[in-house]
């Protein structure tokens, strides 16, 4: 399995996330983009993912739930900005709704190299670097890392 890597400046709004996966850049760019790939590996596994709304074009919406064992529910939405494909890939808001208002916006390649791999490159833009910094706080990179393993064992399957 790949590690995530997340790459932070001082004082900067971005985070740059990258994380190489051992299938095609097709493959791996449908399972960011069919709801049924989708809630088969976003997030932790401790969760039941729920993809409630994903209208992949421009100006489309997506709406995602998370439930635990216990019925708490976290919930993210967001926007479409152009329309999401393997050549200019996603571009898309994102907002979890336990923190209102706290928009950002990210942008994910999905670049297929020689021997096979893809790696998707994020480049996300929060409203300041604090609240960058407090959703990697919260669990932001665990949760990914444990969803981008998930999506590592999806693939296999695929």
């Amino acid at each position: 399995m790949s590690k995530t890597e997340l790459i932070t400046e001082p004082n900067s709004p971005r985070l740059i996330v990258r994380r190489a996966f051992n299938a095609p850049a097709k493959l791996v760019f449908r399972a960011h983009v069919e709801p049924e790939l989708i809630k088969r590996w976003l997030g932790p596994a401790k969760y039941a993912t729920e993809v409630e709304t994903l209208d992949a074009s421009h100006g489309g919406q997506y709406r995602f739930l998370h439930r635990d064992d216990e019925g708490n529910e976290f919930a993210f939405r967001g926007l479409f900005h152009g329309t999401p494909s393997v050549d200019e890939g996603i571009t898309q808001t994102w907002e979890w709704e336990g923190l209102p208002g706290h928009v950002s916006l990210q942008k994910m390649t999905f670049e297929e190299t020689a021997d096979g791999q893809t790696i998707v490159h994020s480049d996300v833009v929060f409203q300041s670097a604090e609240d960058r910094d407090g959703h990697i706080a919260a669990g932001m990179e665990g949760g990914m890392n444990e969803g981008y393993d998930r999506l590592d064992a999806l693939l296999i399957e695929l």
